[in-house]
């Protein structure tokens, strides 16, 4: 097996990939790259490459890349903003011979037309990897139910309110863990080129059911408030979020904008993320966990 390029490892997802990939193969074979090389010197220590490498600066890039035959590339947080660093990526990567990207899309990732913002970037991202001439594989995650048990639970219980969008849409909320789990699978396997995942958990759950089973587990109640999608902007108009991409300002104190949030919970009221599939167990032999396990490792974090 060649080189696996994991981009953004010094992340949660890229540093718990590479962190198993070390495992599963030989160290010299796993590329890190990231921002900051000394955030990884324990990655580095154990025998993986790691490099410097700038999803903004191409030629950084196009060095980092030197060697590999796979690449994760997991998608950055710019949402608005992030397909041309998607670009930059998935070109170095082609010119310096990597043959299967591997690409943390969304539910949804394959569809023209969808509401959410935050899909349109993997759409074209997706689009943009079809076209480079590798193989690929999109793992297309659902929500992940560490943000449910964490930016979506704390807020809840400090202010004993969440005003929400997603009316009673369902989900099935997945384990970072488990996204993480069925990409180093698919890196490490044969048999995954040309193909697209549905990554998501067991169960099918709404937003109400959600925020229901965090206040019954911190034993505080949450008044969830039903609002339609201008309410929702409004509210995080109140938090001083910027509604659009565009009005981000650069390392800025908010480095998100609000319409990637707002058309989120749009997407899940209109049933664009109701999909459970059972490619998690399928390709790691594992069952994916469900939601109340997840709040229960995050519940020490929670306000008491």
């Amino acid at each position: 097996m060649g080189k696996i390029i994991v981009t953004g490892a010094s992340g949660n997802f890229g540093r718990a990939a590479a962190e198993q990939l070390l495992q599963k193969v030989a160290p010299q074979d796993v590329v890190c790259l990231t921002r900051s090389p000394e955030k990884l010197a324990d990655l580095a220590s154990k025998g993986a490459v790691v490099r410097q490498a700038d999803f903004d600066d191409p030629e950084s890039l196009v060095k980092a890349m030197e060697g590999g035959e796979k690449m994760l590339l997991i998608s950055t947080l710019r949402v608005g903003t992030r397909v041309e660093q998607h670009r930059n990526a998935v070109e170095a990567a082609v010119a310096n011979g990597v043959k299967h990207i591997v690409y943390t899309s969304v539910i949804g990732g394959g569809l023209e037309d969808h509401p959410g913002v935050e899909q349109t970037d993997h759409y074209d991202t997706e689009q943009i990897i079809k076209a480079s001439g590798a193989d690929y594989t999109f793992l297309r995650n659902s929500l992940y139910a560490d943000a449910v048990a964490t930016a979506m639970a704390i807020p809840a219980l400090q202010a004993g309110s969440k005003p929400d969008n997603a009316g009673h849409g369902k989900v099935a909320m997945v384990a970072r863990e488990d996204c993480v789990n069925i990409a180093v699978a698919v890196l490490t396997q044969d048999g995954h080129a040309n193909k697209a995942y549905d990554v998501t958990g067991p169960e099918l759950v709404s937003i109400p059911e959600a925020v229901a089973m965090i206040s019954e587990m911190a034993g505080k109640p949450i008044d969830l408030q039903h609002v339609d999608d201008e309410g929702m902007y409004q509210y995080f108009d109140s938090l001083g979020v910027p509604r659009k991409a565009s009005d981000v300002v650069p390392d800025g104190p908010i480095p998100w904008a609000s319409e990637g949030m707002v058309t989120f919970g749009q997407s899940i009221r209109e049933g664009y993320f109701d999909v459970q599939s059972d490619d998690v167990e399928r390709i790691t032999g594992k069952r994916p966990r469900s939601l109340k396990s997840v709040l229960e490792q995050y519940k020490g974090a929670w306000p008491a």
